[in-house]
């Protein structure tokens, strides 16, 4: 868990954590969706685009919760 300078858990610091490693994670399976196709191998590259949207879905469930939360701490 993410812990701010007071050593306590941060839940923003976690959440932009997600949010990063989905958007990573999104761009690295596009470049495996790359390789499959190239390959010829048309199931590992559906299944490759599955899983980029699993991540996208849930980089912008993340910005959402993010955005709500910097806008209820003003």
């Amino acid at each position: 868990m993410g812990t701010g300078d007071t050593g306590t858990p941060d839940p923003n610091y976690n959440l932009v954590s997600v949010l990063y490693h989905a958007l990573q994670g999104a761009q690295t399976v596009d470049r495996y969706v790359d390789d499959a196709e190239k390959a010829g191998d048309q199931d590992l590259a559906e299944f490759f685009r599955n899983v980029k949207q699993g991540y996208v879905r849930s980089s912008e469930q993340a910005k959402q919760l993010l955005v709500g939360r910097i806008e209820h701490s003003h």
